[in-house]
C-alpha cells in the first residue's frame, strides 16, 4: 500500500491520530481491533477529521515512535507485534503503525480483561466484541471449528445415529446422477467429519449433529418474508422455519419461488418457463447461508423478497483470512468444517469455494445486473436485483410447483395437464410471439373464452406441490405438518390433503390421530 492508498482517508484498515494521544487505549484498542480482524495501520501525523497531512515535529519523531511501541506490547494480551516505519510525505514525517491479522485471537486490552477489552473493526470504527464475537474470535485463535465441538447437554442413542446416517444417504442418492454409485454413510464417516466424536469409547454429538438433525440445542432458524417496496415498512407475508439443515434449504428455497415471479420464453414453437432469478443461484445462496453462517451468532438467516431485490443475510463476521473481494474470485475458507464435509457428501456443494463465482456467472448470464455482496463485519448480505421487464403479468411462481416443475406437462384439447399435482387447469396461454413471452391466461368457454385469473387454480397447485415438495424431503406427514407446510387451518389441511389421498396423490397409513401421508410409490414403508 502507498501512502496515497492509505492516507486517501479513514476506513476499515486505517485510522489517523494527529499525535500520540495522552491515554495509550485510544490508540491500543484500535490495535486489538486491527489484530482481531483483517489487519490495518494507524498514521500518526494525520488530522482525523480533515484527512490533510501535518506531520510529526522531527525533534520528537524518535520518542513518540518508541512512546507507541512501548504501549502496544506492554497494553496488549496476547503480545502484538506492530511494524513501525516513518514515513516521508511532501516533506513531513508521519508514523505508520502497520499490525498484522493475529493467530491467538482474541486479543484485548490487558487491564480491561478479556470481555471488557476485546474490540473488533467495524467499517471504519472501533468497537467493543460482543459475546458470541468473542466466542468466535476464541475458536479461530484455537484453530477449532464450532461445529465440531461437543454439543452440551445433547444425548443421542444408537437408533438416532443410524437414522442420520439412512437420511444423509436418501438425500445423497436423490441429488446425485446415479444414486447407485452413491456409497452409504457410515458412523466412521460421521466421526471422520466431526458430526461425531469419540469419548471413552462412547459416541457423542457434535454442535454439527445438532445443526444437522435440527436439535434446538443449537439455533437455527430461517426467517423469510416479502416486503411491499424496497424496504422492510411493510410486510406482505412472513415465514419462519426451522427443522434439519436440508429441510431449511428446501423450504427457503421454495418461498422464493413462490414469490417471485416466472416468465415464458420460446424457442422455435418450444416453450420454456423462466424464472426471473435462476433457481440454482437461489439455491446456492440458500445453502452457502445454511453451511457458512456462525451459529455461535443466535442471529436467524434472513431471506427477503422485495420488489426490486431478493436479499439474503447470513449471521457472523467473515471467518479469519476471508474477504468479500476473494470469496468472489472463489477462494474458499470454511469455518463449519463438519456441515461443508457432510453438505458435499449430499450434493449440496460440487467444489469448495466454486458456489460464490458460480452464483454470479448464472446470475448475469441471466441479463441481471452482478449480485452486491455486504458487510462482512458482523453478517454477510447478497442482493440479486430483480428485472420485472419480462415477467408475465399476474403470474407469479405460486403457479408452478415443486423443484422446478412446469406449469405444463402435457397439453391435451388445449387444456394444460400436470400428472404430477393431478391439475388440469382448463386455461389456455395466450402467446405474443413477437417478445417470445407469455401475456396471459384464457379460460376456454362456450362463447370462446375470457381473460381469467384462476387464483382458485393457482392456489390447490401451489398447496399440492408444497405438500409433494414436503413428502419429497420429509417421507412422512401427519396433519399439524401439513398445517405448517401450507400455513392453513387444521380443517383446511384435511380437506386437501383428502382430495389428494383421493386422487391418488398420497396414500394414508394408519389411521384416527396417528394417521400420516406417504408417497404412493413408498409401499406402506416410512422412507422412499
Amino acid at each position: 500500500m502507498n501512502a496515497e492508498q492509505y492516507l486517501a482517508g479513514e476506513s476499515k484498515h486505517v485510522e489517523y491520530k494527529l499525535t500520540i494521544p495522552k491515554q495509550s487505549i485510544n490508540y491500543t484498542k484500535t490495535v486489538v481491533a486491527f489484530a482481531n480482524c483483517q489487519g490495518g495501520r494507524i498514521i500518526f501525523g494525520v488530522e482525523n477529521n480533515t484527512w490533510q497531512v501535518k506531520g510529526i515535529p522531527e525533534d520528537q519523531v524518535f520518542v513518540i515512535k518508541d512512546a507507541i511501541a512501548n504501549a502496544i506490547t506492554d497494553s496488549c494480551e496476547p503480545m502484538v507485534l506492530p511494524d513501525i516505519s516513518l514515513r516521508d510525505y511532501q516533506g513531513r514525517t508521519i508514523i505508520d503503525v502497520a499490525i498484522q491479522p493475529g493467530m491467538q485471537r482474541p486479543y484485548y486490552i490487558k487491564s480491561l480483561g478479556r470481555d471488557q477489552g476485546t474490540f473488533v473493526r467495524i467499517a471504519g470504527t472501533t468497537r467493543l466484541a460482543d459475546e458470541a464475537t468473542i466466542r468466535e474470535l476464541m475458536f479461530e485463535g484455537s484453530n477449532r471449528s464450532f461445529d465440531k465441538a461437543p454439543c452440551l447437554g445433547l444425548t443421542i442413542t444408537d437408533e438416532d445415529i443410524d437414522r442420520l446416517c439412512e437420511r444423509m444417504t436418501d438425500i445423497a442418492k436423490g441429488n446425485a446422477n446415479s444414486g447407485e454409485s452413491v456409497k452409504p454413510v457410515t458412523r466412521r464417516q460421521l466421526l471422520s467429519w466431526g458430526v461425531l466424536i469419540e469419548r471413552d469409547s462412547e459416541l457423542l454429538p457434535t454442535n454439527a449433529y445438532a445443526i444437522l438433525t435440527g436439535n434446538e440445542a443449537v439455533r437455527s432458524v430461517v426467517q423469510c418474508g416479502v416486503f411491499k417496496g424496497n424496504t422492510k415498512a411493510v410486510f406482505v407475508d412472513r415465514r419462519q422455519f426451522t427443522g434439519p439443515a436440508w429441510e431449511l434449504i428446501e423450504q427457503a428455497y421454495q418461498y422464493v419461488l413462490r414469490n417471485i415471479h416466472l416468465g415464458a420464453r420460446f424457442d422455435g414453437v418450444y416453450r420454456h418457463d423462466v424464472y426471473e432469478i435462476p433457481p440454482d443461484a437461489i439455491r446456492e445462496l440458500i445453502v452457502n447461508a445454511i453451511v457458512h453462517r456462525s451459529y455461535i451468532d443466535h442471529s436467524s438467516i434472513q431471506v427477503a423478497v422485495y420488489d426490486n431485490r431478493l436479499e439474503i443475510t447470513s449471521p457472523g463476521r467473515l471467518p479469519m483470512g476471508q474477504t468479500i473481494e476473494r470469496m468472489k474470485e472463489g477462494y474458499s475458507k470454511i469455518r463449519n468444517e463438519a456441515l461443508a464435509s457432510a453438505f458435499e457428501y449430499m450434493g449440496y456443494i460440487e467444489h469448495w469455494g466454486s458456489g460464490i463465482p458460480r452464483i454470479i456467472e448464472e446470475v448475469t448470464a441471466a441479463g441481471l445486473e452482478e449480485p452486491e455482496f455486504l458487510g462482512g463485519d458482523t453478517d454477510l448480505r447478497i442482493n440479486i436485483y430483480r428485472d420485472t421487464q419480462d415477467v408475465v403479468p399476474g403470474e407469479s411462481l405460486n403457479d408452478v410447483g415443486n423443484n422446478g416443475l412446469d406449469v405444463a406437462k402435457s397439453m391435451v384439447s388445449r387444456q394444460e395437464i400436470d400428472p404430477d399435482v393431478g391439475i388440469t387447469t382448463g386455461l389456455r396461454r395466450e402467446t405474443d410471439s413477437d417478445v417470445g413471452i407469455t401475456t396471459g391466461l384464457r379460460r376456454e368457454t362456450d362463447s370462446g373464452g375470457e381473460t381469467v385469473t384462476s387464483d382458485e387454480v393457482q392456489t390447490t397447485y401451489q398447496q399440492r406441490t408444497s405438500i409433494l415438495g414436503a413428502l419429497r424431503i420429509r417421507h412422512e406427514l401427519g396433519i399439524k405438518d401439513i398445517t405448517e407446510v401450507l400455513g392453513v387451518q387444521e380443517r383446511q389441511a384435511q380437506r386437501i390433503i383428502r382430495s389428494m389421498a383421493d386422487s391418488g396423490l398420497v396414500r394414508r397409513v394408519g389411521a384416527g390421530r396417528t394417521t400420516r401421508y406417504v408417497l404412493p410409490d413408498n409401499n406402506g414403508d416410512e422412507r422412499q
